[in-house]
């Protein structure tokens, strides 16, 4: 079993940055591939980014791209979200994700991933 707990979430303007956090707890972290989703009101929960278990490995939704950087310390069991240059159309419900999957190609489906967290929202003002 794995906990995700983030946080970071907030109001900002656009044109602002935001740091996300994932704090993770249980079975050993280095294991999983993690990944974070979004979710908007009305929306579905759409695929941001992931990284690979060492962290050489990145993946990024076109819409976040050059925007966007993640990052882990497996040091310390936590992934990282900065996101700066936010826009309005980045609001939303923010989510850290476990898997143990291997492929990069199942990366941005949620049903690769085993464990959520309960989100942070991120608030962007235009």
């Amino acid at each position: 079993q794995v906990q995700l707990a983030e946080s970071g979430g907030g109001l900002v303007q656009a044109g602002g940055s935001l740091g996300l956090s994932c704090a993770t707890s249980g079975r050993t972290f280095k294991d999983y591939n993690m990944g974070w989703f979004r979710q908007a009101p009305g929306n579905e929960r759409e695929f941001v980014s992931a990284i690979s278990r060492g962290g050489s490995t990145k993946m990024y939704a076109d819409s976040v791209k050059g925007r966007f950087t993640i990052s882990r310390d497996n040091a310390k069991n936590m992934v990282y979200l900065q996101m700066n240059s936010l826009k309005p159309e980045d609001t939303a419900l923010y989510f850290c994700a476990a898997t143990t999957g291997a492929a990069t190609t199942g990366w941005g489906r949620q049903v690769t991933y085993k464990y959520w967290g309960q989100g942070t929202q991120v608030t962007v003002s235009s």
